[in-house]
């Protein structure tokens, strides 16, 4: 009998059956970002890194509540 090998999938992320998105996160203006770094994500802001955090729903989260309080702090 031959040996099974598996198929190359070249984007894998398309049957994770729990979707987030293996390539990252960028806000509209690119103020924020969370890109993967291993398998947490780093959250960089203006260039520098802010934090890492675990998992993609996450550090979206984190970035969104970032902006409401950046958004709150420049109206004041």
């Amino acid at each position: 009998m031959a040996k099974f090998l598996k198929p190359f999938i070249p984007r894998p992320g398309v049957l994770d059956p729990t979707p987030g998105n293996p390539l990252g996160y960028v806000t509209n203006d690119g103020l924020w970002a969370a890109i993967p770094c291993g398998k947490k994500f780093m959250i960089i802001h203006n260039g520098s890194q802010v934090k890492v955090i675990n998992t993609y729903k996450q550090s979206v989260d984190f970035i969104q509540k970032q902006i409401k309080i950046n958004k709150k702090k420049m109206s004041s």
